[in-house]
């Protein structure tokens, strides 16, 4: 169908909740996607962080060919050997203790909150609160939309769950003074993506550290955006100065496939009882298969470390063209901020149009999220790209 018949099917069947580009892609290969017409595209992108490993890896390929030839699932009341070994191979990668597997960012998020209330009220705390940064991203479910301020619309979806609280950014001081008797968690992204690619200082990770420790409470790390070896190192925490008792993972975790995981410390003990929580598909035999293939590619040491050495590569990059005012993130996670006057989507869409797939996740700001197996002549072709769509 051409993307004019799809803007039709669209505009008569699904509610309007995205701006789609006016392109249909139906094949990628590592860094590379095309569209219906043929063209090829470079994508700095990779499906909003999902394709860490690029489009059709093979490994993850065959892991999930080979599993859906023999079983795709059967549901969490039987033993499923891809998910309890994606279980395993999650918590000796990261935190050590138990693992909930669901099926996407938000749901593992979900769990997260869920952990730490029922931990709060074994402490004897009946009412209480998860402190959330201002400009944090940690969902669209009703719970994990109010933990993020900024579409967290009472006047669309209120009532919102009480229960949540904003601490600033950017002030060590601000967010102790949010931390209190009655907290139950503080969630954290090392660096907040959807706000246009901001890392959270290290200040502020030590002042949530120690205010969590001094009152009882959880900290949380959502590494959604920032896990599977977005940063150059497995989890973004790994090169920060904390170790948090809750970590949540999605996007890349499958390889393509829907999938998402909360783990926990092992001092958490089991983090539920039976009943307490679960997912019909999370944790599936064709998503735990993909899954423990990314873990395969994406946790490589060499891998890990081309990451960084090509962010600073790319960022360098970026930081030579004057349309350029900043330059933000880590390892293969970047933000720039547009000189005043550029229009972040007018760029965009000149870029998409001469080849090169990179987002606006706020206004005056590009985001890049290229797949992890590029190389040095993919940064060199998104330079160029992007130096001629921002000379328009």
């Amino acid at each position: 169908m051409s993307v004019e018949e799809l803007k039709v099917l669209e505009e008569r069947y699904a509610m309007p909740t995205y701006k789609r580009a006016p392109v249909e892609f139906v094949r990628g290969l590592g860094a590379r996607l095309w569209d219906a017409e043929g063209k090829e595209y470079l994508d700095f992108f990779a499906g909003l962080s999902v394709h860490n490993a690029g489009h059709c890896h093979p490994r993850i390929t065959e892991a999930i060919q080979k599993q859906a030839g023999t079983l795709v699932g059967t549901s969490n009341l039987y033993y499923l050997e891809p998910a309890l070994r994606l279980c395993e191979r999650l918590s000796e990668a990261s935190l050590g203790g138990r693992v909930f597997l669901g099926n996407s960012g938000a749901e593992a998020n979900e769990c997260a909150i869920k952990v730490a209330r029922r931990h709060a009220h074994e402490r004897g705390i009946a009412d209480p609160e998860i402190v959330v940064l201002d400009g944090a991203f940690h969902g669209r479910t009703i719970a994990t939309l109010t933990a993020s301020p900024k579409i967290a619309r009472d006047d669309l979806f209120g009532p919102l769950p009480s229960g949540f609280r904003v601490a600033p950014r950017d002030d060590a001081g601000g967010l102790r003074t949010a931390v209190g008797e009655r907290t139950a968690a503080v969630i954290i992204e090392p660096i907040q993506g959807e706000a246009g690619v901001y890392p959270i200082a290290d200040d502020m990770l030590v002042a949530a550290r120690e205010a969590c420790d001094a009152n009882g409470a959880l900290l949380v790390l959502d590494e959604i955006q920032t896990g599977m070896g977005r940063t150059g190192s497995l989890w973004a925490y790994e090169q920060g100065p904390v170790r948090p008792d809750v970590l949540t993972t999605a996007k890349a975790l499958g390889g393509g496939l829907p999938a998402g995981a909360c783990v926990i410390a092992p001092e958490l003990g089991d983090g539920f009882a039976a009943g307490d929580h679960g997912s019909t598909f999370g944790g599936g035999a064709v998503v735990g298969a993909a899954a423990l293939a990314a873990l395969d590619v994406l946790g490589d040491g060499d891998l890990l470390r081309r990451v960084r050495e090509l962010g600073e590569c790319f960022a360098d990059g970026l930081r030579s063209l004057d349309e350029i005012e900043e330059v933000r993130g880590r390892g293969l996670i970047v933000g720039a901020a547009l000189a005043e006057g550029l229009d972040a989507p007018e760029v965009a869409a000149r870029a998409l149009d001469a080849g090169l797939v990179i987002n606006v996740p706020a206004p005056g700001t590009l985001r890049f999220l290229p797949p992890l197996v590029i190389g040095e002549p993919e940064v060199d072709e998104a330079l160029g790209l992007l130096g001629k769509a921002l000379a328009g």
